[in-house]
């Protein structure tokens, strides 16, 4: 009862936040804006030109696209591409609109939330994310409806964990037509879940790549760590054949850079060399299993 009750406390704060916002935009006489030229277009690129020209464009600014983490290790990098995104998408098309972001209470617990110095990090200000935690997948699709009925937020994210059984394609199209009815993109971010049917226009495969080094100028700075990076497979989109291209985001330019040559999928399989989080752990029950550990822990003597 107690859980039911902050439910729906929840949902009640949300609805007073998204009337506060409309009624300021009335009095403000911004209700009814000019799309930007990325909006007219369709498509939001996101500067890095080989990959936005595999995507015909880029982003598209309304509708449904995934965010995919296959593991939970990969869920930081899975929450800071989805932020870069959502910070390109503000900046660029509604930079006076909030982000919503819905995170269902299962991909919380695992994943984490967002903390106030990473926003900033990744360009977003504290005060332009509004952040609601369903306890139950059916409550998490029913709030990210509610807000696409309004025009209250520049982009939403529904943040789910696994693969749902009460979130399927019927679930995913109808969301997606209500996006494409709002003209608003809506990004689904599915931590440590499976590729599966859904009316997502684009699905990314999200998994971290190493940093290079901070430049200054035209220089690296040796010993420090550059901007995050990102390997994102394309597993769905118009084009048939799917790729894989290792992308940077600098925050302070609100842009994503093509990391270097010899980081990229192409340069790495020719020289014979593994994604370096790939490998799999030895299996707890085979024959490369740990040696056990002994009864007897020898500690050196203080003194």
């Amino acid at each position: 009862m107690a859980n039911a009750a902050l439910a729906k406390a929840n949902l009640h704060a949300l609805r007073q936040v998204v009337a506060a916002i409309e009624e300021g935009r009335q009095h403000t006489g911004k209700l009814e804006e000019t799309p930007p030229a990325e909006a007219a277009a369709g498509r939001l690129a996101l500067g890095v030109e080989a990959f936005d020209a595999r995507l015909e464009g880029g982003l598209p600014v309304t509708g449904l696209c995934e965010l995919r983490a296959a593991f939970t290790m990969d869920a930081g990098a899975a929450t800071g591409f989805a932020l870069a995104l959502s910070s390109l998408v503000r900046e660029r098309l509604r930079p006076e609109r909030p982000l919503l972001w819905i995170s269902e209470r299962e991909a919380g617990r695992e994943a984490g939330l967002a903390h106030a110095a990473g926003l900033v990090s990744f360009g977003l200000r504290p005060e332009s994310l509004i952040t609601a935690h369903p306890r139950r997948i059916e409550e998490a699709l029913w709030v990210a409806e509610a807000a696409l009925q309004t025009e209250a937020f520049s982009a939403i994210v529904l943040e789910v964990r696994g693969n749902p059984a009460r979130f399927g394609l019927t679930e995913s199209r109808r969301l997606h037509l209500k996006a494409r009815e709002a003209r608003l993109p809506l990004l689904l971010l599915r931590q440590a879940g499976e590729e599966e049917a859904s009316s997502a226009q684009l699905r990314f495969l999200v998994e971290a790549a190493p940093a290079g080094l901070r430049r200054i100028g035209n220089f690296s700075a040796p010993g420090t760590i550059g901007h995050p990076a990102f390997r994102i497979t394309v597993e769905k989109s118009r084009n048939p054949a799917p790729f894989a291209f290792v992308m940077e985001w600098n925050a302070d330019d609100r842009q994503f850079y093509a990391a270097r040559p010899d980081l990229q999928p192409d340069a790495v399989h020719a020289s014979g060399t593994a994604h370096p989080h790939r490998s799999p752990a030895a299996p707890a029950d085979g024959p490369d299993r740990a040696d056990q550990m002994g009864r007897v822990l020898a500690f050196s003597r203080a003194s």
